[in-house]
């Protein structure tokens, strides 16, 4: 039996004070963290449920962006109207997410703060340097069919698993946080890291500090081109073999003056590669769109078992800026996705 105390503070600094004893973890939706608890992955000696923080609103800021409440739900941000008519990307990748049953309970905090769903990590009778450092990665040599081509090390092959977390890459988002010290800003594309020798630290957030909303930047010029590809196993509930989020500003000529792209399941976190973007500039085209997939994948590396990532990522990059370029009124929510074995 594994002792457990659980709190319910009802303000963020009461909160803040509680998250600072020993063996304290914030608890939002609970999909991920309570899963980890009942297979013995994490053993968290304080539970603080937040669920009571004023944390849930979706609005407008003060410059033409929105805020996200890190305690909104993912359906409830998914379906906004807000996200929906400005947004359509982020709602394509949340609705391409899990069920929905677990995104009317999964907060866009909780979603930020998910855990890999390496199946090494979840075994606690075999080793694994993200559960215990300095262990040994089993997934390297072994089964690797959903693990990392891109930005991985000799410690862990492991992918971050949410499809959210792609388009707010794309989109620029940035990361609110409070502590007993203060607040602070995270750009996203700093909020998760690469493993290093360190695959156990998953993100830029401090211990003791807690996400209260999401930031994203005003960026009309991309709603009317925006596409989220998910390849997968089968078709519903399924984590990403690899994810595209791709956003364009189009002019009247119909050339490409803007791009963003980013992708999921082929690394430890949402993988982007900005200072490349500015060769998708110019008329679309297979071959512009073949090279620029060949920059963003460039280091790729696989383990055996997900070598046919590499291609498969290739071929996707490519159909998902194809398809941004017809439009996001053909390729929204579950449109978007489509069976690995369709696309490979």
């Amino acid at each position: 039996m594994n002792p457990l105390s659980f709190v319910v503070p009802f303000d963020v600094p009461a909160a803040l004070a509680q998250i600072r004893a020993e063996g304290a973890r914030f608890v939002a939706g609970g999909t991920n963290l309570i899963d980890l608890m009942k297979e013995r992955v994490m053993l968290p000696q304080r539970l603080i449920d937040i669920n009571r923080l004023a944390l849930d609103s979706i609005k407008e800021d003060d410059h033409g962006g929105l805020l996200l409440g890190a305690l909104a739900r993912n359906a409830a941000t998914a379906y906004h109207p807000l996200v929906l008519e400005r947004y359509p990307l982020l709602s394509a990748a949340i609705l391409a997410g899990a069920s929905p049953q677990i995104r009317n309970m999964a907060s866009n905090g909780g979603n930020l703060l998910q855990r890999t769903r390496c199946h090494y990590f979840y075994d606690v009778d075999v080793a694994c340097n993200k559960r215990e450092p300095g262990s040994g990665c089993p997934a390297i040599g072994g089964l690797s069919r959903q693990h990392a081509i891109l930005g991985a090390s000799d410690s862990c092959i492991a992918t971050h698993p949410s499809d959210m977390c792609v388009a707010l890459r794309a989109l620029d988002a940035v990361v609110h946080v409070a502590s007993q010290e203060g607040e602070r800003a995270i750009a996203f594309g700093d909020f998760h890291r690469l493993p290093g020798d360190q695959p156990h630290i998953d993100t830029t957030l401090a211990p003791d500090e807690l996400v209260t909303h999401i930031a994203l930047p005003a960026a009309p010029q991309f709603a009317a081109h925006a596409v989220y590809l998910k390849l997968r196993e089968r078709a519903s509930y399924a984590f990403a073999l690899v994810s595209v989020a791709a956003m364009l500003d189009i002019g009247e000529d119909g050339s490409i003056r803007e791009a963003r792209v980013a992708l999921g399941g082929v690394a430890h976190k949402p993988w982007r590669v900005p200072e490349a973007e500015a060769l998708l500039r110019g008329a679309p085209d297979p071959v512009r769109f073949g090279a620029f997939a060949d920059r963003l994948l460039e280091g790729a590396h696989g383990q055996g078992g997900n070598d046919f990532k590499i291609v498969m990522a290739r071929r996707a990059i490519v159909r998902a800026l194809a398809m941004a370029v017809a439009g996001t009124h053909n390729n929204t929510g579950h449109a978007s996705t489509v069976m690995a074995r369709g696309a490979a």
